[in-house]
């Protein structure tokens, strides 16, 4: 073989030489590459197709299909966006701007906030940009060129991020046009690869995500192949503006956050409190029927405990400034695993005790930042549904599959039926000896292997502490939501040196499970919410049925059809005021209540009421027994046992 030859693998295993030097692009095709191969991983690393191949590699082409490739999209489209801003705007500095979700944005120092006439502006020279078709290349430099050529194209920002956030000896940077931007790529071939570009919204955002530093100027978009795609995910937006949780809390009465009060910090108004009642109320009777028992905690401790747990050592951002009490420095608690160690202690323990599991609706309190609070799927007060099982070593594997079986019950009871999952492994700073790690990665493993549970590994994800499972729900508009979790932990029970007396009479450690299902109950409400559109299933809506009098004549009868449900154990309500009957069945629909019992002169003299469905289906008249049952069937049916 020529010593200017190497050679290639395609994904399909196939190998054929190619010239020494020659550039990703050629090495899969030249001139006959299709268009929608964005760019090429080598060796399993994404990279420019205009890379250059100097050694034997394996190469596989990257389309808008893939993740990678939607990120190679979105980021050229963002340094797309980016020098529209500069174009119009010459005195903006540039700061960040990667791609994300289903999108991008780019944060902009800017002297005020871009308007709606701004956006205009910049998208519609943005789509001049993609017309040009300005071919992108990749530029190399030592580091304190690439700092210098920042400050002398008035990029301050791009100078403190070469400066503080990449240690790199060389500096990687992408031009289009006059356009540069420090960045790692990979990116698009030209500008004109870009098909259908829009510009979704504009925010402040503080540089680095630290309210103490300057605030920026964050601009939102999205990008597809096709207009068609694009489309799709605009109209899919407005239907998660229609679902989203906070307007609709507002709507349906259900939760409010008020600014006398404090951000973050929700209020449950009587609806929205009645739903979380039966979530609470669901959870803890199939917690007790699974083995657990229910504890209770205080909202505060010594900050000694919280430093004897490392949460002083490993997590004293997100907590709340202590308070001074009788000398001594009290907590507001941001985990509940603590208090649940300390019930442990309060006897001896015998290797029959295990495992022990304790279950708590605990409320806990961390600090977030006021720009990262989002109605209740980001608060600073919170209920964790919460649970620690303490258990010998060789318990760990049936444990899990315990949690899991339990986990994917309360889930599809809710309504989730699609699940992602993964196994956190081992990260670079962890606690524990490396027989543990191994022991407690495979019986997480082993768990889902044995519930035929498909799942991926997320390498080095695992807290410092031991290996985890990660389960995300998908709702009904295809998002994902963590929610579940699973996680191993040898190292509080060092930390409290918790123990139990073996069969040799000995004292050993045990092993510490800290797991969640729902996560919490205010995002899980949240989601909840977004999942159904607020039309929650009967057995969880706040009313279930509304008796609607045509006139004033059948209102005794309906407030007294309201009772017999009532008695009947349903949540049952009777609307008997002077309006039409149209008006009063459209305020039934706008809240979203499951049965409207509608009755006139002739349901009142037949003992009956017409039935309409809350999806406007019509189910005839029916005397009120026979609604009782299509109640009791439909709040049963969706609640199955374990």
């Amino acid at each position: 073989m020529s010593a200017h030859t190497i050679q290639i693998t395609l994904p399909d295993g196939t190998r054929k030489p190619v010239p020494a030097g020659s550039t990703a692009a050629d090495a899969l095709g030249g001139k006959s590459l299709k268009r929608d191969v964005l760019a090429v991983k080598v060796n399993g690393v994404a990279r420019d197709l205009s890379f250059v191949l100097t050694a034997d590699a394996s190469l596989e082409p990257v389309t808008f299909d893939s993740p990678d490739g939607r990120d190679v999209y979105r980021h050229t489209s963002t340094h797309i966006m980016a020098q529209a801003v500069k174009e119009l705007f010459p005195s903006v500095q540039l700061t960040i701007g990667p791609a994300i979700d289903e999108g991008f944005y780019y944060d902009f120092a800017f002297d005020r906030p871009f308007t709606p006439e701004d956006l205009e502006k910049i998208e519609a020279r943005a789509l001049e940009i993609i017309k040009r078709n300005l071919p992108i290349a990749r530029m190399e430099m030592p580091r304190a060129d690439a700092v210098r050529l920042s400050r002398e194209r008035g990029e301050a920002y791009k100078a403190e991020i070469i400066e503080t956030m990449i240690q790199d000896p060389v500096i990687s940077l992408y031009k289009q046009g006059d356009f540069i931007d420090v960045c790692e790529g990979p990116h698009l071939p030209s500008t004109g690869y870009v098909g259908a570009f829009k510009l979704l919204s504009s925010a402040g955002a503080y540089w680095r995500g630290d309210e103490r530093n300057p605030m920026l100027q964050r601009i939102y978009g999205t990008s597809f192949p096709s207009k068609e795609a694009l489309k799709a995910h605009l109209d899919k937006l407005e239907e998660i503006k229609r679902r989203d949780h906070r307007k609709l809390g507002k709507e349906l009465d259900l939760i409010s956050v008020q600014d006398e009060i404090g951000p973050g910090l929700v209020l449950w108004h009587p609806k929205g409190a009645l739903v979380r009642l039966l979530i609470e109320n669901f959870w803890r009777e199939q917690h007790l029927k699974a083995g657990y028992e229910l504890v209770y905690s205080p909202h505060v401790a010594r900050l000694d405990l919280w430093k004897t747990s490392g949460h002083v050592d490993y997590y004293r951002d997100n907590m709340f400034a202590t308070m001074k009490v009788e000398n001594s420095e009290y907590q507001l608690k941001p985990m509940n695993c603590p208090f649940h160690i300390m019930i442990y202690k309060s006897h001896l323990r015998s290797y029959r005790d295990l495992p022990i599991r304790y279950g708590e609706l605990g409320t806990v309190y961390r600090y977030e930042r006021t720009g990262v609070l989002h109605g209740l799927l980001r608060v600073r007060g919170f209920t964790q549904d919460d649970a620690h099982l303490f258990c010998r070593p060789e318990q760990i594997e049936s444990e899990v599959s315990r949690v899991l079986d339990f986990t994917f019950f309360i889930l599809r009871t809710f309504g989730f039926t699609e699940f992602e999952v993964y196994v956190s492994t081992k990260p670079e700073k962890a606690v524990g000896s490396a027989e543990n790690w191994a022991q407690a990665t495979s019986a997480l493993e082993a768990a889902l292997k044995s519930r035929g549970v498909a799942y991926e590994i997320d390498p080095g994800e695992g807290v410092f502490y031991g290996p985890k499972i990660d389960i995300k729900i998908k709702d009904v508009l295809g998002r994902s939501w963590q929610c579940s979790t699973v996680q191993v932990d040898f190292n509080n029970p060092e930390r409290f040196d918790l123990a139990y007396t073996g069969e040799d009479g000995k004292a050993h450690r045990p092993i510490m499970i800290h797991r969640a299902l729902m996560g919490s109950i205010e995002r899980f409400f949240g989601i909840l919410v977004e999942h159904y559109a607020g039309a929650f299933p009967t057995w969880l809506a706040p009313v279930q049925a509304i008796v609607l009098s045509i006139t004033e004549k059948q209102q005794a009868y309906a407030e007294t059809v309201a009772s017999q449900l009532r008695a009947a154990g349903f949540r049952a309500d009777a609307d008997l005021r002077n309006e039409k009957i149209g008006f009063k069945i459209r305020e039934a629909e706008k809240a979203k209540i499951p049965y409207m019992l509608v009755v006139g002169d002739r349901e009142m003299q037949g003992g009956t009421v017409s039935v309409r469905g809350r999806s406007k289906a019509e189910l005839g008249s029916m005397p009120v027994p026979a609604v009782m049952e299509l109640l009791r069937k439909d709040t049963t049916q969706a609640v199955s046992t374990l």
